[in-house]
């Protein structure tokens, strides 16, 4: 602690057993006071420079930069006139004289003056110091006792109405004693000033403040009911409280007082800011929990109260010019995050069995103001996440051109976009997560909306880029289709009206996959049900390349690639009766039997390399070998049993494919016309029955196009 300053609050107040000086009737060192005849209205410029001279030494006592109550001076002034007023209403030159008379006796000092006059047993003084000695040398409790007694003397000869026709020299006395109880007051302010400072705590001063506080308030209990201005309670523990409460508003606003500007104003330069003041809290706090509330303890101080409620506005108060000025989304969170994770963390002061307060605390920021902080973090955050998805996409597209091949992980095709998109849902929901609940569902909500204008895009741009192959579309189906479960079982609220667009793009991606396939295949379905097909075994290349495909399948998520093995399944199975009702392929005589033959045998290949692949449309395996029957049955009476089969396993087969199989035969006018009509029969009887083969999963014959041919129309004439 610093050694105790020279205070020079005014005129000393010496022990009245101090030998008089002798009086000199024109000169004092309150100020001048005029001659015999001087009127009372001279009298005043005495006062005016105690003030003066009241003010520089509370200045000097309080240390630059402080903030010190200028109300004390007031307050002693405006009793003192108030009082001058009431004992001198007139201007007479009685009054001036003893006015004059009494003057010079201020400049030996009140105390000097209370020893000619009546009143109570004096203290023994302290070696002969002032007051003001007492005061500088932060024997605070002396000095506060020496004042006592001199104001119980001075009212005393009040009482005894010594001072009826001398009110001038009762209220420069009066005002003497008020500037030493303001220069305690400022020396009071002094010491909690400097309680905090890097000189440590000087606990026997803090100690000396307690006292002299609560020897205040028993010696000035309640204002006196004549309005007493000396006895009036100075109110000394509200004057340090506000002390206190300046202390830490300075100490608050050393945090960043040397940062530049410029660095201030980013994101780093405010969370840096932040960081020292949380450094400067804890250090101040635990001096006063551990150092300070001790030495006013035995006084009965609630000090850590009044610290802690002291700190805590100054720090709502820095923070609200804080969140004035913030702008973007990193300061707005930082602010956030700062007030209710760091500010707000039980274990802020670093130690298990310090703690902030057990009552609770006002907010840091107004209701408003946090509502205002939400909502500009929230817009702030709607462009950075369209903007991070932005950039995930061109990461990807950079991948695409650089024609890198996905990477196989846990035997699935594995793209970095799902991974991308999950760890950028988690950063910001768990941020605000960390700030509110209702902060977390607005960034949900933030999210799942952004995601559904992105997948549309990326979507778009895969389809145009020259990735589409096989690895490409198998990687962005896993990476949907994980968004898809993943996102949608952990947030099933808000995310659900992102299931849509994903689904969509899904299935445009398994379109796509068969795309590829069909690109690859559909040349050599031309040469199946031709005569060189009796021959030669033309099926043989196109389940190979089934089974390259096949290969590609089994790096894709099981749900997707069972859908996927299931439409090239029925694919293959459609492609192949296309070929066999193709009117341009029309097999006759002998080689119709044959084809049934070669039909069957192909049709047991087909569904047993199926079978192998996991496919689970089982529905398909009769399609082929039934209009293999009716091409390949001997007795006619039997292939309206075969046409029945066909039509209630495939409701979706129409009049025009019954033509065209009928056509293969040849049977005659009146039995096809038989045949034709038990088919129409029954497809109109599995219609009215609801059967109508609408399923797009169960769909076979409805896509295949028969067109019109000389064949089926004979077999119809």
């Amino acid at each position: 602690m610093p050694s105790p300053r020279t205070v020079t609050s005014g005129p000393e107040l010496h022990s009245p057993k101090e030998p008089a000086e002798p009086k000199t009737p024109l000169t004092g060192r309150a100020g001048s006071v005029g001659a015999p005849g001087t009127h009372r209205g001279e009298a005043r410029p005495g006062l005016a420079t105690l003030r003066q001279a009241f003010a520089r030494a509370s200045q000097r006592a309080s240390g630059p930069g402080s903030e010190e109550d200028p109300g004390l001076l007031r307050r002693s002034s405006r009793f003192l006139l108030r009082s001058w007023r009431r004992r001198a209403p007139n201007d007479s030159p009685a009054a001036e004289q003893c006015q004059a008379t009494a003057a010079p006796g201020v400049t030996d000092g009140v105390g000097r003056q209370l020893s000619t006059g009546a009143g109570p047993e004096e203290p023994e003084p302290e070696a002969g110091k002032s007051v003001a000695d007492l005061i500088s040398q932060r024997k605070l409790l002396t000095a506060f006792e020496q004042l006592q007694h001199l104001e119980a003397q001075l009212a005393a000869e009040k009482a005894s109405h010594t001072f009826e026709q001398d009110p001038t020299g009762f209220a420069r006395r009066a005002m003497d004693v008020c500037l030493h109880y303001d220069g305690l007051a400022a020396e009071i302010a002094a010491i909690v000033r400097e309680t905090l400072g890097p000189d440590g705590v000087d606990a026997a001063a803090l100690a000396e403040v307690a006292h002299v506080v609560r020897a205040e308030e028993e010696a000035h209990p309640t204002s006196p009911a004549d309005g007493d201005f000396l006895r009036t309670p100075r109110r000394w523990r509200q004057h340090w409280e506000d002390a206190v409460r300046r202390s830490a508003q300075e100490r608050v606003r050393q945090a960043g007082a040397g940062q530049a500007p410029e660095a201030a104003e980013g994101a780093s330069g405010l969370a840096q800011l932040l960081a020292e003041l949380g450094v400067l809290l804890r250090s101040d706090l635990q001096k006063v929990q551990l150092e300070v509330q001790p030495a006013y303890a035995a006084a009965g101080f609630p000090a850590w109260e009044a610290y802690l409620r002291a700190f805590h506005g100054a720090v709502a108060q820095r923070l609200q010019e804080l969140a004035h000025d913030a702008r973007g989304c990193e300061q707005l969170y930082t602010l956030l995050d700062w007030a209710a994770n760091v500010y707000g963390s039980p274990n802020f002061l670093g130690a298990p069995d310090l703690t902030l307060s057990t009552e609770p605390l006002p907010p840091l920021l107004e209701p408003e103001m946090w509502a205002r902080l939400e909502s500009d973090y929230t817009s702030f955050l709607e462009t950075k996440i369209a903007s991070c998805l932005d950039r995930i996409l061109q990461m990807e597209q950079s991948r695409w051109e650089a024609a890198e091949t996905p990477d196989v992980l846990q035997d699935r095709y594995h793209s970095p976009l799902s991974k991308d998109v999950h760890m950028l849902v988690a950063e910001h929901v768990k941020a605000a997560r960390a700030i509110s609940a209702e902060l977390e569902a607005t960034t949900l909500k933030i999210c799942a909306r952004e995601l559904g204008l992105f997948v549309p895009r990326f979507q778009k741009a895969f389809l145009e880029s020259e990735a589409v192959n096989e690895p490409h579309l198998g990687a962005n189906i896993n990476a949907c289709e994980e968004l898809r479960t993943s996102l949608l079982a952990r947030f099933p609220g808000t995310f659900a009206e992102l299931e849509k667009p994903l689904v969509v793009t899904i299935h445009t991606f398994q379109k796509q996959l068969l795309l590829v396939l069909q690109r690859d295949v559909q040349p050599l379905f031309r040469d199946l049900c031709t005569k060189a097909w009796l021959t030669q075994d033309t099926l043989l290349p196109l389940m190979e390349k089934v089974l390259a495909f096949a290969r590609h399948l089994e790096l894709v998520v099981p749900a997707c690639m069972q859908e996927i093995l299931q439409e090239v399944h029925r694919y293959v199975v459609r492609e192949y009766l296309a070929q066999v009702l193709s009117p341009q392929k029309r097999l006759q005589g002998v080689d119709r039997k044959a084809c049934s033959q070669k039909m069957s045998l192909e049709a047991q290949a087909i569904d047993a390399t199926f079978q192998h692949l996991g496919s689970g449309a089982t529905w398909l395996s009769r399609a082929i070998p039934c209009v293999a029957d009716i091409l390949g049955e001997t007795y006619k009476e039997d292939i309206q049993r075969h046409l029945e089969t066909l039509i209630k396993s495939y409701p979706d087969i129409r009049r025009d494919h019954v033509l065209a199989i009928l056509s293969l035969r040849r049977l005659g006018h009146r039995r096809n016309q038989r045949l034709l009509q038990h088919a129409q029969d029954l497809l109109r009887a599995a219609a009215e029955a609801g059967d109508s083969g609408t399923d797009e999963r169960r769909v076979l014959f409805q896509e295949i196009k028969v067109p019109t041919s000389v064949n089926m129309l004979m077999t119809c004439i």
